[in-house]
């Protein structure tokens, strides 16, 4: 009998079974790459950490002083007490602002490691908001916390004369901050006209204008009113303003 036409001999041979797929071999293992790359992976550690704590590559070659204009950099240099040649990574940028920061003209300062080799130390000086007449002669320049900034021979222009009620400490004073703070936000055509400032208390500021003007400006609320009033006030030229209540000013 013949074979159906069209099938090739391959396809009437009967097919074999497939053996079942046994597990997979494994490659087998080689511990000592493991061993190898973590070795590798720990000198590249203690090597880094080296080169940050204890090569000279990474250290303090230079320390640079901004912003200062009444303290000497020296000074600053000194109460910073940054030896050259200190890992960079061991600076305590906190620490050396905080002993920048005990001279007496310094309000703040940012220190900031700048890498490779430099520390930056960024000074705020306090600014002079007020003087006051010196014991011995002169005058002192206090900023708006009563800190005295310097002594100068004589009474700056345009700084005006704090005038205290009585011998009280001026440092950390709200008297005094109250004072500064008004001054700040007078107008300037008006902030330059003022002589004296005294203050009883943070709510009873009092400027004096030239001429023996006297101006109870009060507390340092509402300072935009206070001043449109006092500047058409100041029209009937009279020697007592009270713009401490905007709304029911009084002159004398």
């Amino acid at each position: 009998m013949s074979a159906p036409v069209g099938l090739s001999p391959q396809a009437r041979a009967p097919r074999r079974p497939r053996r079942p797929l046994g597990p997979r071999r494994l490659a087998p293992r080689r511990p000592w790459r493991t061993v190898f790359f973590a070795l590798a992976l720990t000198g590249v550690l203690a090597a880094g950490a080296w080169t940050l704590f204890g090569s000279r590559l990474l250290a303090v070659r230079s320390v640079v002083v901004t912003g200062t204009h009444l303290v000497p950099k020296a000074q600053v240099l000194d109460a910073a007490a940054i030896q050259l040649g200190t890992p960079l990574i061991r600076v305590n940028t906190a620490q050396v602002a905080a002993r920048v920061e005990t001279i007496t003209q310094v309000l703040s300062a940012k220190v900031t490691r700048s890498w490779p080799d430099r520390v930056v130390i960024a000074v705020r000086e306090r600014t002079p908001a007020l003087a006051v007449a010196g014991p011995g002669g002169g005058f002192d320049l206090i900023d708006p916390h009563g800190v005295v900034v310097e002594w100068v021979a004589s009474h700056p222009f345009g700084l005006p004369l704090y005038q205290m009620a009585s011998a009280t400490s001026l440092r950390g004073s709200p008297d005094v901050s109250a004072a500064a703070a008004v001054l700040a936000e007078l107008p300037q055509s008006l902030r330059v006209t003022v002589l004296t400032v005294s203050a009883p208390s943070p709510d009873q500021v009092t400027l004096g204008l030239p001429g023996g003007v006297t101006v109870l400006w009060g507390g340092t609320d509402r300072a935009g009113a206070k001043a449109e009033e006092l500047a058409i006030l100041l029209r009937t030229h009279a020697q007592y303003y009270d713009v401490s209540a905007p709304g029911s000013a009084l002159t004398k």
